[in-house]
């Protein structure tokens, strides 16, 4: 599970840094259309091929999408993102791209936060087993 939380973890990372970047301005390649979130980041298994030969199950953000979106065409569109539960979705319809990006970079903060503190928590080694460490240095 570690493993798991750790791709988490580098792949949110890596969401947060695109977003900082600026990955979500105008394409150069596609200046016509919008640049959707997720799906045209490299995050995505899919980013760049219009066949989508990958399912979405195979993506990591799946963990975020609530059960009754798992089976929509983007279901990483409906991620909640707040408290209020605004989703990608939402911002698209009701929203601004500037709203939204930083929602979204809020969410993945505080997703990074989690999972680093979980993470930390799970490999700090029980004070007996500190104990047997520090025996054998």
């Amino acid at each position: 599970m570690a493993q798991d939380e750790r791709e988490v973890l580098d792949l949110l990372r890596f969401a947060l840094k695109f977003l900082e970047d600026g990955g979500y301005g105008r394409s150069p390649h596609t200046p016509w259309r919008p640049t959707f979130v997720f799906e045209d980041s490299p995050t995505c298994p899919n980013m760049g091929d219009p066949a989508r030969p990958h399912p979405c199950s195979e993506c990591l953000l799946m963990k975020f999408v609530p059960d009754e979106s798992q089976e929509e065409t983007f279901p990483c569109s409906f991620i909640p993102l707040n408290e209020a539960g605004q989703t990608v979705d939402y911002f698209y319809r009701c929203g601004t791209q500037l709203e939204m990006e930083e929602v979204l970079a809020a969410w993945l903060r505080r997703q990074i936060t989690r999972i680093e503190q979980q993470l930390a928590t799970s490999t700090t080694p029980w004070p007996e087993e500190r104990a047997e460490f520090s025996k054998l240095a």
